[in-house]
């Protein structure tokens, strides 16, 4: 559109189409003037591709040259042109067209042409007809850059959609159905065959006792699945539970249903409810009145029996403790027969009586030394440590003692009720039960309470002892929670508290001997019925295993192995395959092979998702065959199968969306790229414990077609054989002494150390591709390497390890240690300049100081070619690579030598300390170096360094340096590594957990850096008060506080709490209304306020820590807006 009246725009809108009619008319007279000498020359003046219509002339034949050499791999030191060479022949000139070295051939003699411009045109003709026969060029006559032929096999099928693999994406799947677990006995009333395997616990405190069991299971399980060792961890003691296979063992009718009254009374009873409020009459029901076949599921069938504690039995044979499985039957019968008699055993009134007993009438005369329990009496002797039910609530408990100064006609003082009337037990109980008492003067027993499964897989208690060893307050230990009951209300079974005990245990033993079912169960489906390869169930387990779980083993390990075994089996394999393509295709065909979307479409393919492990084991949610769950999670994705579609709809980008969490139908969110993770832990589990050729048959079974073939590996070989050496040949020998291996194809080595920039010698090959082979020989020898070194570190730390070791500046200082530099063959004088100039800065420089130069990239390529080319020569002998190149790469880094880059460093000391960083994000570019400035606020003093680099990386890690070399100074400092552990903890940063800092102690003292990084900021104090809002639900006021301390740089405030066990002290707290229970904390905020001091803020009581943790928060955010530095909109009540 143009403005009325406007000329000038109308005189540009009319030059422009001047412009454009005259081009398309210099075009026509072109291709018309193209036309007129193409038909002067001939008809073969013209090359077609049928299937696309793309063509080629011999003029454009010199541009598409130019075209495709453009697009070869170079750096700054080549230059990728043709060359042409003209040959004087009868009736006119033969051109000798060269290409680059890296290209898919190097030279081409023309035909004869009459003079040199028709001699160079023919030559490229026949160039550009060679390059598309031979691949280089495409159906459309362009020159491949991402190599994404049909030819490629390496992944199949290799389509995914948007965002898989990613970190951001999550996804709804299911779990697999675990085979062994099913069974077909759940409903006969025959004899079964079952195989067994007995458990034994092992107390390391020797007076604790526990209960042999034994696990009958219709299936047969593997071996490293029926015969494991684990260690329990409970509070302040370790029980080491052994599994072992005992034979089979045959089950009458008579016994299967005394067995599953056992399952049904005990797993309900501790991890589940007995007695049920009816919701319609708000009467109580017992869950096992009726049939009971509803809570056994053919999916999930498996016995747990307890053992006779038999010292003389043979080792592996069982005895079953049938008496106290008889117990439980008739102790079934006995509230069956009290419950179906809400109409029957009443008095007249409607009042419910305990239950009569024929050996009632014998209590008076038998004394005091006999106790009348609901269902027997017993000698006073003989009950300790027994297993009694409640048959009016369906607990169970264990008897501690007789207290005799108890009775149900004493006072009870258990209710939480502000009533100052005095009850008794027989009212309490008339009360709440409608219970009469027949014996209320015989005397109470104290029991302890059974409570919820615990998760006993990781030694929790001593990741927390530290925090444990800083609580403050007068309840730091807790005491175990007893009841007085009256005996006549308990049905006392012939069971003992050591069978009681390790019921607690069963829980996380099958977790894990489930979870190996699973491992098991994923190996019989990538190796077949026989597992040629014995890979050990456990290893596949922890290759399924994240993070998130919470175990003492996770994937990340096995991951960081399997992803440089991968990338190893791939470069391999193209390298071998493709010898005409250069390093820049293999390098797409290899990203497009490995990526995380073509793993996590490998993965979902096979349904690996099922076999993951992305939750912790939440012990209350553990179900036993026989149990009916009380901690439901419904399930809202709307599936009734457990099995989940590969579906976008069940695809979220969602940042609310939590991950790890099962619903009942064992649905779950899963990130993405966890799947993709687990392709590479698995092959990595494979490479452990059956070496490559384990690892090809998995990623075969994945779907990687990338095979090692030998006859390739000899062609390979051969063609090297052809290059000539004899100018060189005193030069490859000294070479091969400072290696120390003599090649027997000196070819290999000539062509590892050559750059694409030689000309001279006319080699007619160049480094790349064995760079392209070496980089991941060397990445998994050094990584297999540190894995099999360090099985104890950190997975984050082995990762930093391997970062340290293969990188471009770690081969360069190998190159310059061992003098490999003064045998590339180069035309470079600038690489040449270079490599003298890094030579001279390695040797003189301090290794505590910040390198001034960063190395060549040749010097670290032509490590990683000669390590391809002995490859090549050892045909895939990856020992003899690794023995060779041992030496050279020594001294390779170890976790005390690690150091970290210097940005990253400064962060995890400041995060360690409670410091932020800050990075003024407006960098200004200064001619072509980057400045950032960064900055760490002290106590009393801010710290701040410029960094300037050719980017913002470098210059951020220029600036960090000379910080930490600040902080040094003052103090501060955690060395070149630091475990995990320790760095949570700023006890082992320095020696004071309270940093005293002068604040004349400034930049301005260390003079010895350049002038350029220092600056002397004083803190600036915040004449504007932020405005905030506070979120009242649970963490809100602690985050918002955290948010006010990042913005102002100050450092994290301090947390203590006190727990508080008599909630008397704090009748007028709101905050404790409504909640349960007897103790509450009291929490207090240290928060430091640089060049101001420290202000403390006390919070209200709270039924919980984290709850005390943000009413402190609270009173510390409006002490804040009390000073002016926060405005609170709306101000949140307290």
């Amino acid at each position: 559109m143009l403005e009325r009246g406007n000329l000038k725009q109308r005189d540009q809108l009319f030059d422009i189409i001047r412009s454009e009619r005259s081009m398309t008319d210099a075009s026509i007279y072109k291709e018309h003037e193209s036309s007129l000498r193409a038909c002067m020359v001939g008809k073969t003046n013209a090359y077609y591709v049928e299937s696309t219509g793309a063509s080629f002339t011999l003029d454009s034949s010199v541009s598409l040259i130019h075209r495709y050499c453009g697009t070869l791999p170079r750096d700054k030191y080549s230059c990728v042109k043709p060359n042409f060479e003209f040959l004087s022949v009868e009736g006119g000139y033969q051109c000798k067209l060269i290409l680059p070295s890296n290209s898919a051939f190097q030279t081409i003699i023309g035909p004869s042409g009459k003079d040199m411009r028709l001699a160079k045109h023919l030559a490229c003709f026949e160039a550009c007809k060679k390059l598309h026969q031979m691949g280089a060029l495409n159906e459309h006559l362009v020159p491949l850059i991402e190599d994404s032929s049909e030819d490629d096999h390496i992944v199949k099928n290799k389509e995914s959609s948007s965002g898989a693999g990613t970190t951001k994406r999550k996804e709804l799947h299911g779990k697999a159905n675990i085979h062994a677990l099913s069974g077909a006995w759940g409903d006969k009333l025959t004899r079964v065959k079952f195989n067994a395997y007995k458990f034994e616990f092992t107390c390391n405190i020797v007076s604790e006792i526990y209960s042999g069991f034994a696990l009958l299971i219709e299936s047969e399980l593997d071996e490293d699945v029926g015969n494991v060792n684990l260690d329990l961890y409970l509070v302040s003691k370790i029980v080491k539970a052994s599994v072992s296979s005992c034979g089979q063992v045959d089950l009458d009718a008579e016994q299967m249903m005394r067995a599953k009254c056992f399952h049904e009374l005990f797993f309900n009873g501790l991890f589940g409810r007995l007695v049920l409020k009816s919701k319609s009459a708000g009467e109580r029901e017992f869950l096992l009145q009726k049939d009971t076949n509803s809570l056994w599921s053919p999916k999930h069938l498996y016995l747990l029996l307890p053992l006779e504690k038999l010292n003389d039995i043979c080792e592996g044979s069982l005895q079953i403790n049938w008496c106290g499985i008889n117990s439980c039957a008739s102790a079934i019968k006995f509230l069956r027969r009290k419950f179906s008699l809400v109409t029957g055993d009443c008095d007249d009134n409607g009042t419910i009586t305990s239950p009569h007993d024929t050996s009632s009438s014998e209590m008076e005369c038998v004394g005091a030394n006999k106790i009348h329990f609901a269902n027997c009496v017993v000698d006073a002797d003989n009950i300790k440590d027994r297993v009694v039910l409640a048959i009016h609530t369906g607990k169970i408990y264990c008897i501690i003692e007789i207290d005799s100064n108890l009775s149900a006609e004493s006072p009870f003082y258990g209710n939480n009720e502000k009533s100052k009337e005095s009850i008794t037990f027989s009212d309490y109980f008339s009360k709440s039960y409608g219970i009469s008492l027949r014996h209320p003067g015989q005397p109470m027993l104290r029991l302890k309470q059974s409570h919820n499964p615990h998760n006993l897989l990781f030694n929790f208690y001593e990741e927390d002892a530290r925090d444990k060893s800083s609580k403050i307050g007068p309840a730091a230990s807790k005491l175990p929670v007893h009841v007085h009951i009256p005996p006549e209300l308990l049905y006392i079974l012939d069971v003992k508290r050591d069978v009681l005990k390790s019921l607690y245990l069963l829980p996380s033993l099958m977790y894990r001997i489930e979870s190996l079912m699973l491992s098991s169960q994923l190996r019989e489906e990538i190796d077949g019925q026989t597992s040629k390869f014995n890979i050990r169930s456990s290893l596949i387990l922890e290759s399924l295993t994240t993070l998130r779980c919470s175990e003492s083993f996770s994937m990340e390990r096995l991951e960081l192995l399997g992803d440089s075994v991968l990338k190893y089996v791939v470069s391999c394999h193209l390298f071998l395959k493709y010898p005409k393509k250069h390093e820049g295709q293999l390098s797409a065909r290899r990203s497009s092979a490995v990526c995380n979307s073509t793993l996590h479409k490998l993965g979902t393919d096979r349904k690996l998702q099922g076999y993951i492990r992305d939750s912790a084991f939440e012990p209350r949610r553990w179900v036993a065959p026989g149990q009916r769950s009380i901690h439901l999670v419904c399930c809202d994705c709307g599936l009734e199968t457990l099995e989940v579609p590969l579906d976008a709809k069940f695809h979220t980008e969602d940042p609310k969306v939590v991950v790890g969490k099962f619903c009942d139908r064992g649905h779950c969110w899963m990130c993405s790229k966890t799947i993709a993770d687990c392709v590479e832990a698995l092959i990595g589990a494979y490479y452990v414990d059956g070496g490559l050729f384990a690892s090809l048959n998995v990623m075969k079974w994945l779907g990687i077609g990338a095979e090692l073939e030998l006859s390739l590996v000899d062609e390979a070989i051969t063609a090297a054989s052809l290059r000539t050496c004899l100018p060189k040949e005193s030069e490859i020998a000294s070479l091969e002494k400072k290696i120390g291996y003599e090649f027997s194809v000196k070819g290999l080595l000539l062509e590892a150390i050559t750059h694409l920039s030689e000309k001279e010698l006319g080699i007619g090959c160049c480094y790349e591709r064995l760079e392209f082979l070496g980089d991941s020989v060397l990445d998994l020898l050094i990584t297999w390497h540190l894995y099999q070194s360090h099985t104890d570190i950190d997975p984050g730390v082995l990762t930093d390890l391997r970062s340290a070791s293969v990188n471009n500046d770690n081969f360069a200082q190998v190159a310059v240690r061992h003098n490999l530099h003064q045998h590339l063959l180069h035309s470079s004088g600038l690489l040449l300049s270079q490599i003298s100039e890094y030579v001279k800065v390695i040797s003189e420089s301090d290794p505590r100081s910040l390198p001034s130069i960063s190395a060549p990239k040749a010097l670290g390529d032509v490590v990683e070619s000669i390590v391809g080319a002995i490859l090549i020569d050892t045909k895939l002998s990856l020992d003899q690579v690794w023995n060779v190149f041992y030496s050279l790469l020594s001294p390779i880094v170890t976790p005390d030598k690690l150091e970290l880059p210097p940005f990253r460093e400064l962060n995890e000391l400041c995060d360690s300390l409670g410091y932020f960083v800050k990075v003024k994000e407006n960098c200004e570019k200064v001619g072509s170096a980057m400045h950032v400035e960064v900055s760490v606020q002290l106590p009393n003093a801010l710290l701040v360094r410029e960094g300037k680099g050719a980017n913002k990386k470098t210059a951020k890690g220029e600036a960090a340096f000379y910080l930490l070399k600040d902080l040094e100074k003052q103090g501060i400092s955690h060395g070149s590594f630091m475990s995990k552990g320790k760095r949570d903890n700023p006890d082992h940063v320095y020696g004071s957990s309270h940093l005293k800092m002068d604040s004349s102690i400034l930049i301005e003292e260390h003079s010895s850096e350049p002038a350029s990084h220092k600056r002397h900021i004083l803190d600036e104090t915040n004449l504007t008060a932020i405005n905030l809002s506070i979120n009242m639900k649970k963490g809100g006021p602690r985050t918002t506080l955290y948010e006010v301390c990042k913005k102002l740089q100050w450092p994290v405030p301090t947390f203590d709490s006190t727990e508080y066990k008599d909630r008397s002290l704090f009748e007028s707290c709101e905050g404790l209304q409504g909640s349960k229970g007897q103790n509450c904390f009291v929490s207090k905020i240290t928060l430091c306020i640089p060049n101001y001091g420290n202000i403390e803020s006390k919070g209200e009581a709270r039924s919980d820590k984290k709850t005390s943790f943000d009413s402190a928060a609270v009173q510390m955010l409006l002490e804040l807006q009390r000073l002016g530095k926060v405005e609170i909109d709306p101000l949140p009540s307290s």
